[in-house]
């Protein structure tokens, strides 16, 4: 569990980053910001879900339990998503359900989607499955059928696509808001 304290010093950090960033050798920041103004903070996004992915990824092989939520050991795929992203200092709440209210909502079109983004799936109103998409079609999740973390096409004859409820920004866009972090955190404290 990550303290309120190092939250706010790590967006504190973030946001002294970005200001800086814009200083490219032989421009000034007020010419570089003029012709890109979001630049830096588009590549440092880039960056974060580069690592998103890397993270994910580094999970394939665990062994999936219902509940689990020891990297390496056993997740559920809530756990992994919870992992992946606590990894780097972005706390959600621990179940599918909950997770699938952070973030940004973003409309269900593959071509829209980018690494990092969240998958939700279920029947009727209730989310009981999420995974991480990693590009490309492909996403990582804990999977019942198969036992373990896996990485999976998300193509027209997948089953899941039936399944699929929803996508959920967390990097980009409105990103995850200090009310998410806190929200994720008094859910983490009832548990």
């Amino acid at each position: 569990m990550i303290p309120l304290s190092r939250q706010l010093l790590s967006l504190s950090l973030c946001g002294a980053l970005v200001a800086l960033a814009p200083r490219v050798e032989g421009q000034s920041a007020e010419q570089f910001e003029s012709r890109k103004p979001f630049a830096a903070w588009s590549a440092s996004a880039q960056n974060l879900r580069d690592s998103i992915v890397v993270k994910a990824r580094g999970q394939i092989g665990t062994r999936y339990k219902l509940g689990g939520t020891k990297p390496n050991l056993a997740l559920d795929c809530s756990g992994l998503v919870k992992y992946v992203m606590g990894a780097l200092d972005v706390m959600l709440p621990r179940t599918a359900q909950k997770q699938a209210t952070v973030g940004q909502e973003v409309p269900k079109d593959l071509a829209a989607l980018k690494p990092g983004d969240l998958l939700t799936f279920g029947r009727g109103k209730r989310i009981s499955h999420i995974g991480i998409y990693v590009g490309e079609g492909r996403m990582v999740h804990a999977s019942t059928s198969q036992r373990r973390v896996i990485e999976t096409r998300i193509s027209e004859r997948s089953p899941l696509l039936r399944q699929w409820k929803g996508v959920r920004r967390l990097v980009g866009g409105a990103g995850v808001t200090m009310r998410d972090s806190l929200l994720a955190f008094a859910d983490s404290l009832q548990q």
